[in-house]
């Protein structure tokens, strides 16, 4: 198996990074398959994958590379730089690592994935440009429009996943992180299930991105620097929410209850507006009575403050769900 030796020390410094153009590489992964891993995918996709199919009909050079590049074997390296962890960088900052990807290195990484000699049309020294050039167009017209919410999800998995770092250490926060990935204790982390060696990472700086996509991978460009790219929790489209109990609609009120029902997952105050129709001000007030209560808590992370149930307030929600 796929497994990592990772010190405490890597552990203690290791970090969760969002990663724009990693989002926008699971996506291009998506619209490459063209098969969804849940319904709110499945609805991105019907509005953007003829468009996505009608670009690259139209540049079967680009088309052979993401074949050859992000196929179902091994991604090629240039093709998923691994985010540096050194503050906030924008898509624009990210893409820069691939457009100026040397052209005999992103030759080489597609052999690599390949495992084979690269085809005729492949040996020409523009691969990273228009690598590039597709992963912009994605960006902009598939994964930007949607951006707020995406990232809203995204930090949202590390609010969820930062608590249960706290609460049961790494094994509760990295079990099930992706497919395979698990927690064997002793520093030793499997990534899949794949005989590959076993990779020493004292000293190395680990980074865990989440994506909306159900895509991940695994990458690292240096001795020194390692990623994890994961699914994370939340999806594209909020499942239909649950109805409030009635108990305790008559408890707390049925809006404030509402709100309370809804913080299943830690969600900022403007998602938490989109999904109860109520004022950002009526929201507001909703929170702060919770918070006074003890039954939520916030937190910031990056540019967002999200709120979560307390311990106090997930037993309230068992209570009345046995009802």
């Amino acid at each position: 198996m796929g497994c990592w030796l990772v010190s405490a020390d890597t552990l203690a410094e290791s970090r969760f990074v969002v990663s724009p153009l990693a989002e926008t590489t699971a996506s291009l992964k998506t619209l490459e398959r063209g098969t969804a891993a849940h319904p709110g995918e499945r609805a991105w996709l019907d509005t953007y994958l003829s468009a996505y199919r009608e670009r690259l009909a139209g540049d079967p050079v680009t088309a052979l590379l993401v074949r050859a590049g992000l196929g179902r074997g091994w991604n090629a390296t240039f093709l998923t730089p691994t985010p540096t962890g050194e503050g906030e960088q924008t898509f624009t900052d990210e893409l820069a690592r691939i457009r100026e990807t040397p052209a005999e290195t992103a030759r080489a990484d597609l052999a690599e994935s390949l495992a084979g000699p690269l085809p005729a049309r492949l040996r020409r020294s523009d691969l990273p440009a228009r690598a590039a050039d597709l992963l912009w167009w994605v960006w902009t017209e598939t994964v930007l429009p949607h951006w707020p919410r995406r990232r809203g999800i995204i930090e949202a998995d590390v609010v969820a996943r930062t608590g249960q770092l706290s609460r049961g250490g790494w094994a509760a926060a990295l079990d099930g992180l992706r497919p395979g990935m698990r927690w064997l204790g002793e520093g030793r982390l499997r990534i899949n299930a794949y005989d590959y060696p076993q990779l020493e990472l004292s000293g190395a700086r680990l980074m865990f991105v989440p994506v909306t996509p159900g895509r991940g991978w695994v990458s690292w460009d240096t001795a020194h620097r390692y990623a994890v790219v994961y699914p994370c929790s939340g999806a594209l489209a909020e499942q239909d929410r649950a109805p409030v109990p009635e108990t305790l609609g008559a408890l707390l009120g049925t809006a404030r209850a509402g709100v309370l029902v809804l913080l299943d997952t830690p969600k900022s105050t403007t998602q938490l507006v989109a999904l109860t129709g109520q004022g950002l001000g009526s929201v507001g007030r909703h929170l702060k009575v919770l918070l006074d209560a003890g039954l939520v808590r916030r937190r910031r992370t990056g540019r967002s403050v999200l709120y979560y149930r307390t311990d106090a307030g997930q037993v309230l929600m068992d209570v009345q769900r046995r009802e």
